[in-house]
């Protein structure tokens, strides 16, 4: 960051990770707990393809991102309107989630619009988020400051879980209420990042319309992206083990309660141990990595997820579900917190918004490779058979990961 910028305080690393804890709250319960099996029993009616239909709606809202992510991130550094950006994105994002109070059976489109809008935000503000962490990291402490924010995140979902799991308890079958709840529950969480989150870079000089700069920034990065040739290494490796992840998350409720005939309630109880072990793992990796390094933290997180995507072939019982997803929350905690200080180490700082948008096209794409294969797998094959078939992500990306080097963290 540049030497006129204040040190950054602890209270501005707080505000951050608000962020990352409203966000969490839409992403648990819209897109991994609540919303998915209500989509599929209640909007669809269980009708032929909905799996399909699930992943797809999913892959359109990445789409969107993988278009647009790299323009608004270069508009964003140019502009210094990152924060701006982002609160937009949460604005828009808690929105489209309270409207979905007005879904129900045979609301497909409506349901299906509602949750690209949604889930477009959410991941457009998941970018200038993590855009921010090399204003406030060094790469000695990157790991750490990354997974406070992750942490944070996990104990949003938890809060906001623990909020709809009160809701269904009381009035069953009213999840319209949970959506509205959690909407509430993401603005009252952004308010510290308004008070104490910073815009500390300035703008610079431009001239033309800030959608030109955009693309002929996303022109620019693309060309130098293949000099940084351990970024590109790692981003490959990203979207490789992301996609499997991702395909657990859309379709983990899907499965415990089609399969293992989970309740709503099971559900969310399910899911509440698992952000608790998803703390644990994002501070667990955050102390490896800043100590024995980032790709090795990463490999024993996706080790890990090879024991998880094997473990659904094995699980008949909820018990054994459980355990194997404390397992899946203590390795998705450990690798999303490593993968994103990664990127913010091995991005050039000034131009950090520019290709954090390139992490999220990255990522965006295997919110589509990994979901839409599941689905159609999953209609083909049956659940069972498609999540167990996600090992052959975390292999691939383990392997493309072991041919990252980092630079050495002491030379800063």
């Amino acid at each position: 960051m540049s030497d006129s910028n204040p040190p950054v305080r602890k209270r501005e690393i707080f505000g951050w990770c608000c962020y990352d804890f409203a966000n969490s709250a839409f992403i648990t319960v819209v897109i991994t707990v609540v919303f998915p099996p209500f989509f599929i029993a209640t909007v669809a009616g269980e009708a032929p393809g909905c799996n399909s239909w699930w992943s797809g709606i999913l892959a359109v809202g990445q789409f969107l991102v993988i278009v647009f992510g790299p323009v608004l991130g270069v508009m964003a550094d140019v502009t210094a309107s990152k924060k701006k950006f982002l609160l937009w994105c949460m604005w828009t994002c808690a929105g489209a989630t309270a409207l979905l109070w007005f879904t129900g059976p045979g609301t497909v489109a409506l349901a299906a619009v509602l949750v690209v809008v949604a889930y477009a935000a959410f991941s457009f503000g998941e970018n200038f988020c993590a855009s921010f962490l090399s204003e406030l990291s060094t790469p000695a402490n990157c790991g750490r400051i990354s997974a406070y924010g992750w942490s944070f995140g996990y104990f949003g979902g938890l809060g906001a879980l623990a909020l709809a799991l009160g809701i269904l308890y009381a009035w069953p079958g009213r999840e319209q209420w949970v959506y509205v709840s959690t909407a509430v529950f993401m603005l009252a969480a952004t308010v510290p990042v308004v008070l104490l989150l910073k815009e500390r870079k300035r703008p610079e000089p431009h001239a033309g319309a800030w959608w030109r700069l955009g693309w002929e920034g996303i022109g620019r990065a693309a060309r130098d992206l293949p000099g940084h040739r351990d970024l590109l290494r790692f981003l490959i490796a990203f979207l490789l083990y992301l996609s499997g992840l991702n395909a657990e998350v859309a379709f983990a409720a899907i499965f415990a309660a089609k399969v293992l005939g989970f309740t709503d309630v099971e559900n969310i109880a399910l899911f509440i141990l698992l952000q608790l072990s998803s703390v644990v793992g994002a501070l667990a990796c955050g102390w490896l990595q800043d100590r024995a390094g980032s790709i090795r933290a990463l490999t024993v997180s996706l080790l890990l997820w090879c024991c998880v995507a094997l473990g659904a072939w094995f699980c008949t019982t909820k018990g054994s579900f459980f355990l194997i997803g404390n397992i899946a929350g203590f390795a998705m905690g450990s690798s999303q917190a490593a993968g994103r200080a990664v990127v913010s180490i091995l991005s050039p700082r000034e131009r950090a918004a520019e290709f954090f948008g390139f992490w999220g096209v990255f990522g965006k794409l295997a919110g589509i490779v990994g979901p839409v294969s599941v689905g159609l797998l999953a209609d083909v094959s049956g659940l069972r058979f498609a999540l167990v078939a996600t090992i052959v992500f975390f292999i691939a990306g383990l392997l493309v990961l072991r041919t990252v080097r980092m630079p050495d963290p002491r030379a800063d």
